[in-house]
């Protein structure tokens, strides 16, 4: 039996209480797991005074692979954001969310079965950003007139849209083997490459020219980025994988959360060539804090990816039916999962936790 050293970041708000529900389940299915658990966040302020201590990213570049629960980002000072500080620093260049319908789960929608892949560390997301009023940005502004021959308002801000493309094949590249890994059948490039002809052009012909490899083998498609979003609306079953560039890849990715019934249930991963970080996508409520309130779901998905990655497919797939299976039942879920969210008969996290490992056993 393989060994495994996983980091364990249980975050902030509700992360403890879904961070230690996932870390039961997975030990559940007897795997031999050494979690190694690590601060960040709130959490981290008091002791580290910063919300990513060198002690945590020295953990996940050791280990490989972490498993984190949702994270508050400070208000005021220190990083913008913590998540996408983390993905700089280890460069966690593809963000992986496979959105799917569970049976149980109120939705408008039957058979959803999307993956998004999002760049992660380009495009407007990448933070240059120059604020209105102060001098380096009436420089800027000056010499962009100077060198577009186009005016700008002098009370503006201005971001910079950086993409590569380096950046864009990498990311271009890892949809296409992940389609072939899972039997996916077809690739879509999503874009504004017909308004902003440089940096979604650039995605765009990076995107064909990485599709030129696997002609014959996996299909491909590219829809501008608008006309995508009324596209998964209307006729979601159209389509299979989505790569997309950074702010679009956030949009387009709740979107799709929202047709399987919401980030309740929305699974997510960071992936680079040294670590990965799994994490559900929803936020810390910080007002249920404490309360055992929380589904456990999206953290528990996030945990069978994570096993994917480690190349346990069979464990992964017994914890994703164990989870399915009491979602489906709905008798031993959170009060968000019930048809109606009033239900008494609703279960708290660590009991919704304790069904899942009585599938699983």
């Amino acid at each position: 039996m393989s060994k495994y050293n996983i980091t364990l970041i249980p975050g902030d708000g509700i992360g403890p209480e879904i961070s230690d529900a996932a870390k039961r389940c997975v030990d559940a299915l007897g795997l031999d797991i050494t979690w190694e658990v690590m601060e960040a966040g709130q959490g981290a302020i008091e002791k580290y005074n910063t919300p990513l201590p060198r002690r945590t990213l020295d953990s996940i570049r050791k280990n490989k692979v972490a498993l984190k629960g949702p994270i508050t980002t400070p208000v005021g000072g220190g990083f913008r954001s913590v998540n996408v500080e983390l993905r700089k620093a280890l460069d966690l260049y593809a963000c992986l969310r496979p959105c799917r319908t569970y049976k149980g789960v109120r939705s408008r929608y039957e058979n959803i079965d999307l993956v998004i892949v999002r760049e992660n560390t380009e495009d407007l997301y990448a933070g240059i950003e120059f604020e209105k009023g102060l001098k380096d940005t009436k420089v800027l502004i000056a010499m962009l007139e100077k060198m577009s021959a186009k005016s700008i308002r002098a009370d503006s801000a201005i971001s910079i849209k950086p993409i590569s493309s380096e950046g864009a094949k990498r990311i271009v590249k890892f949809a296409f083997e992940y389609a072939l890994k899972n039997n996916r059948k077809k690739v879509t490039a999503v874009h504004k490459a017909n308004i902003m002809k440089y940096t979604d052009g650039l995605f765009l012909e990076a995107a064909r020219e990485i599709a030129e490899y696997y002609e014959g083998r996996i299909l491909f498609e590219d829809r501008i980025v608008d006309n995508m979003c009324m596209q998964l609306v209307q006729k979601p079953e159209d389509y299979d994988v989505l790569v997309l560039p950074n702010l679009y890849g956030d949009i387009i990715s709740d979107l799709a959360a929202g047709l399987i019934g919401g980030l309740g249930v929305a699974p997510g991963a960071n992936i680079g060539e040294e670590a990965a970080v799994f994490e559900p996508t929803h936020g810390s409520a910080p007002q249920y804090k404490g309360m055992n309130k929380a589904n456990p779901a999206a953290i528990l998905l996030s945990s069978v990816l994570m096993l994917k990655y480690l190349g346990e497919e069979k464990r992964a797939l017994k914890l994703e039916k164990a989870i399915a299976s009491v979602i489906e039942e709905g008798k031993s879920v959170t009060y968000d999962l019930k048809k109606d969210r009033n239900d008494p008969a609703a279960v708290g996290t660590r009991e919704m936790a304790d069904a899942i490992i009585r599938k699983i056993k």
